[in-house]
């Protein structure tokens, strides 16, 4: 059962108005469920799913897309994919089903978004209250082909739909500079992979103080998960998942939170 300390810290999330304590007996419940969604005992307070799946009832959702990235099995226009010097399509070494988009003009930007801001928009449509735009750091992974100014204007874009919506936007990755890219983009929280296990998630905190989501996984833990939930740095909301996020069916689930 919820506490009433954990529904109004839920309520404080949803309308921005800070996170939570890492008192676990009023720490607001987490989970990242991009491999599989599913309803856990207890339930939880906010929740990340993709936006191919609904959103929890209940619960403040937050809808996952793609916004730099193809998602794997897509048909995309070629010239809007980022391409090498031997005009070969830039494909994500991390994620080989994935090329990279390529926004480095405001006619391929407004394409991108006439595929991508429909996504968004249906987010809001199923009841999402807000979303996470991954893979805002591609000029940091390419940068001899995409410049920061091109990423962000197509980030403005999506926050920009976002926030016409109704939804909140989250920062994902990227943590240098990320007071300056709050306020360039406009985005409202910051959604962190790993923060702790590389030493990242000051910057995150420092830009969204107690409105940063960590989630570590159990295949990079440079300490144990105890540990790392001692540290004076880490977010007030973090939680532990397996690599491939599967759903507590799976022998492979692991979930756990600080």
């Amino acid at each position: 059962m919820r506490t009433a300390a954990v529904w109004a810290c839920a309520l404080a999330a949803a309308v921005a108005l800070g996170g939570c304590s890492s008192d676990p007996a009023s720490a607001e419940r987490f989970d990242y469920q991009l491999g599989a969604a599913y309803e856990t005992e207890g339930g939880v307070d906010t929740v990340v799913r993709d936006s191919t799946a609904k959103p929890l009832p209940g619960a403040y959702s937050i809808c996952y897309v793609n916004g730099f990235q193809t998602q794997p099995g897509s048909a995309w226009n070629p010239e809007l994919l980022l391409t090498d010097s031997d005009g070969e399509a830039v494909i994500d070494p991390e994620w080989p089903d994935e090329n990279i988009l390529d926004p480095s003009t405001a006619q391929k930007r407004a394409e991108i978004d006439t595929v991508l801001g429909p996504v968004i928009d249906a987010c809001a449509a199923q009841g999402f209250s807000a979303v996470e735009i991954d893979n805002l750091d591609t000029w940091t992974r390419f940068p001899d082909l995409i410049d920061e100014d091109s990423v962000m204007a197509l980030a403005r874009l999506y926050a920009d739909r976002a926030h016409a919506s109704g939804m909140e936007i989250a920062q994902k990755n990227t943590p240098d500079g990320a007071g300056r890219i709050r306020e360039d983009v406009g985005f409202d929280f910051a959604v962190a992979e790993e923060c702790l296990a590389y030493d990242e998630c000051g910057s995150y905190i420092e830009a969204y103080g107690s409105r940063v989501y960590d989630i570590e996984y159990t295949d990079n833990l440079p300490e144990s998960f105890e540990e790392l939930c001692t540290r004076q740095d880490r977010p007030s909301v973090t939680i532990l998942r397996d690599r491939d996020l599967v759903a507590p069916t799976d022998p492979e689930y692991v979930y756990r939170q600080c």
